[in-house]
């Protein structure tokens, strides 16, 4: 019984359908590493970028807790630290990781300040290309090396930590964020 398990099993294995193709030959069709890079990274951007032009401006200083940022703190957040990460693969001396709400008063400026870390970000991505995705890069919390295509990835997933720290933001205030009202969630 087990040994026709383990036949039936290594047939299937082999008997692979045509037009599968093998895992170290990419499909005419999938998308370099750059191009799955920046449309994760233009994703959440949007998303990102979505919520700060939904939200009302007189939420903007709203926090749910006192220990807390505000919806306004959390996305000044996500620009600086997306511009550490410009700053970093530019060469440059990385500038603070949070904004501060002082420079940013108002929704149109915070707004403005995330949409371009958004897109400088994108045209960066968009210059190394496939080639310089693989490339060693300094990881700039530590001292290790990364990958390109692995250092901007970093950045997108915590700015999907934070998105999830903004749609709490809505729903505690009864409000669908824009990315579930289009899903119908």
């Amino acid at each position: 019984m087990r040994r026709a398990f383990l036949l039936t099993l290594l047939l299937a294995l082999v008997a692979v359908p045509t037009g599968v193709v093998a895992a170290d030959e990419p499909a005419a069709n999938t998308p370099g590493p750059a191009k799955e890079v920046l449309d994760a990274w233009n994703y959440i951007g949007g998303k990102l970028v979505a919520m700060a032009e939904d939200w009302p401006e007189e939420k903007y200083d709203y926090r749910p807790t006192p220990e807390v940022r505000t919806f306004a703190e959390q996305l000044l957040h996500i620009a600086g630290s997306s511009y550490l990460f410009i700053d970093t693969a530019m060469g440059k001396e990385a500038g603070p990781e949070d904004l501060p709400r002082e420079k940013y008063r108002t929704k149109a400026a915070v707004v403005a300040v995330l949409k371009k870390s958004v897109e400088e970000g994108a045209a960066l991505i968009r210059a190394a290309g496939d080639a310089g995705m693989p490339k060693p890069f300094k990881f700039p919390f530590g001292d290790g090396q990364i990958s390109q295509s692995g250092f901007w990835m970093a950045q997108v997933e915590h700015a999907g930590e934070h998105y999830g720290n903004l749609v709490v933001y809505y729903r505690l205030n009864g409000v669908v964020p824009p990315a579930s009202r289009q899903s119908g969630n």
